[in-house]
């Protein structure tokens, strides 16, 4: 009769700790996905001033044509990507895009000193800043769910209710990658 309820005090606290792991993981992949909510409003913000942004550099640079389509192109391709993975090449060829739209302003004294362009470029550098911490708050939440799913015992847990793991937010910035040079 003793063996018996040691037994079921032992099922019964497997039990429990198997509920606490079950609910650890629902609450880790809902920040995963909440975190990955906000990135996605920070990306729509951005993706919103880059047509304003294009139209103002357009009146003054008309004949930069190509410039402007590979941004619209990179825009679109953006929006319209399903996958995390998807998102960060995207947004790696916008950032590139956007890098060229920028090169062809310093061009023109005029629309620099323009107070609209002035305040749309603010505007997206602020949104920049903003995706940066979203994007870097998203991986750390991915990383927790995924390290989780990866220790004994939530693993069993994880691998019983199919928990999936999460890709992380991967923006390549190749220039950050390349060494500085300098020449006197």
């Amino acid at each position: 009769m003793g063996a018996l309820i040691i037994f079921l005090i032992i099922i019964g606290v497997l039990f429990l700790a198997a509920v606490a792991i079950y609910n650890g993981l629902v609450v880790l992949r809902n920040r995963c996905d909440n975190a990955w909510s906000q990135v996605d409003v920070q990306l729509k913000r951005r993706y919103d001033l880059i047509p304003n942004l294009v139209e103002t550099v357009k009146g003054y640079a008309k004949h930069e044509s190509g410039v402007f389509q590979n941004v619209t192109e990179a825009r679109a391709k953006a929006i319209a990507v399903d996958t995390v993975k998807d998102q960060g090449a995207a947004e790696t060829q916008l950032t590139g895009a956007l890098k060229s739209l920028f090169a062809v302003a310093e061009a023109y004294p005029d629309l620099k000193a323009n107070q609209n362009f002035l305040m749309l470029q603010e505007e997206l550098a602020g949104t920049e800043g903003k995706i940066a911490y979203a994007r870097q708050f998203y991986n750390d939440q991915v990383m927790q769910f995924n390290q989780k799913q990866q220790v004994f015992p939530s693993n069993v847990v994880a691998g019983i209710f199919h928990f999936q793991t999460k890709e992380y937010f991967v923006i390549e910035e190749p220039a950050a990658k390349e060494p500085v040079k300098v020449s006197f």
